[in-house]
């Protein structure tokens, strides 16, 4: 089946075939029909088989039927958790809005709010925005969402994670009481199920693949290690491999911060990107690793959702997380659009539950390696190890760390509005 076949306009299918698309992915196919038809979705998909274009087209096509107003009010909003997935859904709906008469416009924090007021004055039909800076626009009457007619959460159970319940639930009370709900993510747990049944009218529910799998194109592997032996071997990896494109992922900033150091001394080109980091300092280090001029980015998870780099081949876990559907969206950045790639997880002796979880929600045993000279501790401990926790909450943004192993979603506890506001300026 074609796109042709799926009642866009003819102005999008130009911009699709501009982009080089002929097919709908499975996620496509099974979304755009039903948005077109105004129905709410409740929407699983994994990352990187194309469900921000399952979301954008039929919004795109909606709003451009539908008349506008001199001065335009927003008239679709798109959530996002953080700024590199806010940044990469608007480079969407631009590409894919590009022969249509559609304004749009993406606002977070991080970043002198003063050139996305004045876009905003300009009157857009489609913002994308992340929770907290989208209420400090609003409180400083720069924004109205009196006039939305489709709101979309994508990743949503991402935004419950980093404890954006309140300010979602504050936003949706702004907004009309009739208007179409789209939600989308990877995963669900049942915390997003009920958001869901509290927010969707009677959706259709659209899974592309089983929940929780990860992409059949990614080639897994996990290397037992001695805690203390992990920065040799990832060295060792990636020189003996000539590998000149590795996403890498860390627990924490100062972890990602150290290993770049390591890497720097032994010849190896890294930057690291994360929330203590600038907006200009992320986009530089992106841009760079994207470029080839950088070939190790070493990230935390505020990356593993909103980064699309074409044909990464490699992914490695320097540490497991804790929270176990982290790793479908980690490894996700690699193997996607139908291109093969490569996840390595580095184990030690206390990930050892968290690789059996990992397992246990992917379905399947990792192959399991040993490289001689960097054997496992038989005399470590298989005991997580324990971190102090900030904030009060089970996962602290501020330290880009999981605190907690994730045993129950229902047990997590969203922060204060003000200290989530507060990070998401990092965020």
């Amino acid at each position: 089946m074609s796109f042709n076949t799926l009642g866009l306009s003819e102005a999008l299918l130009k911009a699709i075939s501009k982009k080089g698309y002929t097919t709908p992915s499975p996620i496509q196919l099974k979304a755009i029909p039903p948005i077109l038809e105004g129905k709410d979705i409740l929407a699983s998909a994994q990352t990187g088989t194309g469900k921000t274009a399952g979301f954008t087209l039929p919004l795109l096509h909606i709003l451009s039927e539908n008349p506008k107003e001199k001065f335009r009010p927003i008239r679709a909003l798109v959530l996002t958790p953080t700024r590199e997935l806010a940044a990469q859904v608007y480079a969407n709906v631009k590409e894919y809005g590009e022969f249509l008469d559609i304004r749009s416009a993406v606002i977070f924090g991080g970043v002198n709010q003063n050139p996305q007021v004045a876009t905003m004055r300009q009157g857009i039909d489609v913002l994308v925005a992340t929770p907290g800076r989208l209420l400090d626009l609003i409180n400083q009457n720069y924004i109205s969402l009196k006039r939305v007619e489709i709101l979309v959460l994508d990743e949503a159970d991402r935004m419950l994670d980093m404890g954006f319940l309140r300010d979602i639930e504050r936003i949706i009370k702004m907004m009309p009481v009739k208007r179409q709900n789209l939600m989308f993510s990877a995963t669900f747990s049942q915390d997003i199920k009920k958001l869901a049944h509290g927010i969707l009218n009677h959706p259709v529910h659209v899974e592309a693949t089983p929940e929780n799998t990860t992409v059949e194109a990614i080639s897994q592997k996990v290397y037992r290690v001695a805690k203390g032996l992990k920065t040799d071997l990832i060295i060792k990896l990636i020189s003996d491999g000539n590998w000149k494109q590795v996403l890498v992922f860390t627990r924490t900033k100062h972890g990602a911060n150290k290993l770049c150091e390591k890497m720097a001394k032994a010849g190896i080109k890294a930057a690291a990107i994360h929330g203590n980091k600038s907006q200009g300092a992320r986009t530089k280090a992106l841009g760079g690793f994207k470029s080839g001029n950088i070939s190790v980015l070493v990230a935390t998870d505020i990356a593993a959702r909103g980064l699309d780099i074409p044909l990464l081949p490699h992914v490695i876990n320097f540490e497991l997380p804790n929270i176990s559907e982290d790793y479908v969206h980690r490894i996700g950045r690699t193997g996607r659009a139908g291109a093969s790639g490569e996840a390595i997880s580095l184990v030690s002796a206390d990930e050892t539950a968290f690789l059996r979880d990992i397992e246990k929600l992917v379905g399947m045993k990792i192959p399991i390696e040993i490289m001689e000279g960097f054997e496992p501790d038989p005399n470590a401990s298989t005991e997580p190890e324990k971190r102090q926790q900030r904030g009060g909450g089970n996962r602290s943004r501020n330290n880009d760390s999981h605190t907690n192993t994730r045993k129950n979603n229902s047990s997590r506890r969203p922060k204060r509005n003000s200290d989530r506001r507060r990070n998401d300026r990092k965020l």
